[in-house]
């Protein structure tokens, strides 16, 4: 007899009970600091409204079974109520320790958790914690009729406030960890260093020919280098060596589960989480200067003219020459670009250039006229260029934030970037096309992990167009992927400098799909490439390590793998990349807010980054940190939300605040514990005074 799934309604007792049956869905719990929650169904767009009175006791992050009671229809969200909790999330979360007596909780100050922990005092003891700490608690369960869930502490994570209990806070309420097991480190110090015959057997060696590494100046995992040769026909060879972490790191291993756990490095404001053990990812795998390293490489002739004549992809050995960082690399470049070596050698400013070899000097000033060939190549060809700027909190030794400023790329970041693009895009049409040179997909070629982006949400462009049209501008037409770039360049370009750019930057990237890791090739829409995988950094993420070990495989003859199987483990691959990207942005906000706490009071000029139904952000000049302004807090009058022209309006003046206003505001308050800044509008502000006519 075929049994009853649990959690299913019989149909044929709801039939005699004349109750209506509702279609069950099974999702992710996303909960608010209000107490109801959004179930994310998987492959499916639109999330379902659970009030808090129907979450069944369901938390964040928990898998649950939930009846849709109301359909959603246009703009009309889906509403559900949940019948079932199918897996409760072992998530951490973090708050406060609160003793009375016997009894213990960790009270809450978290977004996604609104309920109390509660705790058993034995197990509290146990772990040395005091009151007043901050902690780290996994829900163990939530009985019927209990006010609170119930849990255990997992961390003590230290008095609060402090900088290293603040940032492990940030790491345990995203799952992420902050040391490694010492059967992990244990197993990575275990791995031989030794180079010898046996790990060079297969190998091409690149010992003798020029190579060098371009990184940050606080780097210490060097995990690319370039090497240079000018060939007798004119032409150049370029290698593109990246460390053979999958050489080192063998699948099933302790350090290979614990990366695939981590799947990616997570760069926190002051510090590094690494995805390998330091063994591994400062030293063995680091392509560090004037030591024997083993490498995955892409090597290609190229005329001067950046046309691929030729490419090699295999395992090699390698000698880095030098290491440069980012402004010794620019220095040379800038130096080069003058007349002659000559009009510089009395630039006193210029002393790196002095101290700089020949080879040197000519790789750099040949890589940077290929590299510029390749990036014009690539928007000409449709690539979107989102130039937001990237904002660095800069700390002290105590990691309280000093500084906060602009973070610019210039020609030596681009250097890097093309030639770490070209080999990416070579390694993925490589197995998509079976080793041609065609650029045609192989109906035959076997499962990989390439790096996918679909195109954009179109209706999300139309409401730019409209945006934008009041404005004055026009934009082209967005029924494809090519037209949609075109208009989104052209519109970027022609409002670049003026102050609602970064509003039709943001409402872009708004409609953007996500780049994620997928067996399905469907090309790089952002970098209009057919082809596109990750290659070239897999020190810090394990999709390049799996990438390795794939084309290693394939290129020794091997039959291709399952693809269920790797597009799981791409499905995980995003899922972690997504959370240490969120963990990050946490991370940097938490020190924006502690920078702005010694500035209350203080009034900033800004521009209006966003308008909702509660409030106006509001970006301050120059170092565009994001405050809120409520409405009920703006004075003169009653202001509303025009979600049609994106806008707030006065009800009575009819004043107007669009993205991009320039305003001038007063820091009102600094949470940290919630992370966000609230400004005060003031009364000599700049917005459209216009009224609607």
């Amino acid at each position: 007899m075929k049994r009853k799934r649990a959690g299913q309604p019989s149909d044929r007792r709801h039939r005699r009970s004349g109750r209506k049956v509702f279609p069950q869905l099974v999702g992710r719990v996303q909960m608010t600091r209000e107490g109801f929650i959004f179930v994310i169904v998987e492959g499916e767009d639109k999330d379902i409204f659970v009030k808090a009175s129907k979450t069944r006791h369901s938390l964040d992050g928990d898998i649950v079974r939930v009846a849709v009671t109301r359909a959603g229809a246009g703009d009309r969200r889906r509403e559900g109520e949940v019948v079932e909790i199918v897996e409760r999330s072992r998530r951490q979360f973090v708050g406060i320790l609160h003793l009375v007596g016997a009894q213990a909780w960790v009270l809450m100050q978290s977004k996604s958790m609104p309920y109390d922990i509660e705790l058993d005092i034995n197990q509290v003891l146990a772990t040395g914690a005091r009151a007043g700490m901050k902690v780290a608690a996994v829900v163990d369960g939530w009985e019927r009729g209990e006010n609170y869930p119930f849990g255990h502490i997992v961390d003590v994570l230290g008095e609060p406030g402090a900088n290293d209990t603040e940032m492990h806070a940030i790491l345990a309420e995203f799952n992420l960890p902050y040391r490694f097991e010492k059967e992990v480190e244990d197993a990575a110090d275990a791995i031989s260093e030794k180079i010898g015959r046996t790990e060079l057997k297969g190998r091409k060696d690149f010992r003798r020919t020029f190579t060098f590494t371009i990184d940050p100046a606080d780097a210490k995992d060097f995990d690319d280098a370039l090497s240079f040769k000018r060939l007798d026909n004119g032409n150049f060879e370029v290698g593109v060596h990246i460390a053979d972490v999958s050489y080192y790191v063998r699948p099933g291993t302790p350090v290979d589960k614990e990366a695939r756990e981590r799947g990616t490095s997570v760069y926190l404001v002051d510090r590094t989480v690494p995805m390998l053990p330091e063994k591994l990812c400062n030293k063995l795998c680091s392509l560090r200067p004037d030591e024997d390293k083993l490498c995955f490489s892409v090597v290609f002739e190229l005329t001067s003219a950046a046309e691929v004549k030729s490419r090699w992809i295999g395992r090699t050995v390698i000698r880095s020459d030098s290491r440069l960082d980012y402004d010794q690399a620019q220095k040379i470049i800038e130096t080069t670009r003058r007349q002659s070596k000559a009009d510089v050698a009395e630039d006193s400013a210029n002393e790196v250039f002095a101290t700089v070899p020949d080879k040197l000097e000519d790789a750099i000033a040949v890589l940077d006229s290929l590299a510029s060939i390749f990036r014009k190549r690539r928007f000409d060809s449709g690539a979107i260029n989102f130039d937001r700027p990237e904002m660095k909190v800069e700390v002290d030794e105590l990691g309280r934030p000093v500084n906060v400023y602009e973070k610019i790329s210039k020609e030596a970041n681009w250097l890097i970037e093309e030639f770490m693009l070209l080999a990416n895009r070579t390694v993925a049409e490589f197995i998509a096309t079976e080793g041609r040179m065609d650029a045609v997909s192989s109906k035959n070629a076997k499962t990989f992990v390439y790096r996918v982006h679909g195109e954009p949400n179109y209706e999300k462009l139309e409401s730019l167009r409209g945006f934008a049209a009041g404005f004055g501008y026009r934009m082209g037409e967005s029924d494809s992927g090519k037209s949609a770039s075109e208009s989104l360049r052209n519109l970027l370009c022609e409002s670049a400098g003026k102050p609602e750019h970064d509003a039709f930057e943001s409402i872009a990237l708004r409609s953007m799909a996500k780049a994620v890791y997928s067996t399905d090739n469907i090309g790089h829409y952002g970098l209009a490439f057919k082809f596109y995988t990750h290659f070239t950094s897999p020190i810090r993420r394990y999709p390049d390590t799996m990438v390795h070990r794939l084309l290693a495989m394939y290129l020794d003859g091997a039959s291709s793998v399952s693809r269920d199987k790797y597009e799981e483990e791409c499905r995980h691959a995003s899922e972690r990349e997504l959370v240490a990207a969120d963990a990050e942005r946490t991370s940097v906000k938490y020190k924006l807010v502690e920078y702005m706490q010694s500035r209350l009071g203080q009034e900033f000029d800004g521009f209006v980054s966003g308008v909702t139904e509660w409030g106006m952000y509001v970006e301050i000049d120059p170092t565009h940190i994001e405050g809120m302004i409520p409405l009920r807090e703006i004075r003169g009058d009653f202001y509303e939300f025009d979600e049609a022209h994106y806008c707030l309006k006065g009800r009575r003046t009819h004043k107007v605040f669009r993205l991009g206003d320039k305003v001038r505001i007063k820091v009102a308050k600094a949470n940290l514990e919630q992370r966000l800044l609230d400004f005060e509008l003031m009364e000599n502000f700049t917005a459209d005074n216009n009224s609607n006519s």
